[in-house]
């Protein structure tokens, strides 16, 4: 499968990501803890990787920060 690069990055919802976790004072192992008790196996690397644009977020990843960050799928990918 390729993995398509818009702009530059894998994924649109990193910097937003980034905001979100920063507001609710999370660290990126908190985050993927809660993302792994809601079913989502992802480790801290992982995180930092999206936050930073390098690694795809499939949609029921995105699903599952959206809930956890408290914000909306679409917040997550708007444009800044």
């Amino acid at each position: 499968m390729k993995i398509y690069d818009y702009a530059g990055k894998k994924n649109i919802c990193g910097n937003r990501v980034h905001e979100a976790r920063c507001k609710l004072r999370l660290t990126q192992s908190d985050l993927a803890a809660r993302m792994q008790v809601d079913g989502i196996v992802i480790e801290r690397d992982s995180i930092s990787r999206i936050e930073i644009g390098t690694r795809f977020v499939a949609d029921y990843e995105l699903r599952a920060l959206s809930k956890i960050l408290k914000v909306s799928v679409d917040w997550l990918i708007e444009n800044e």
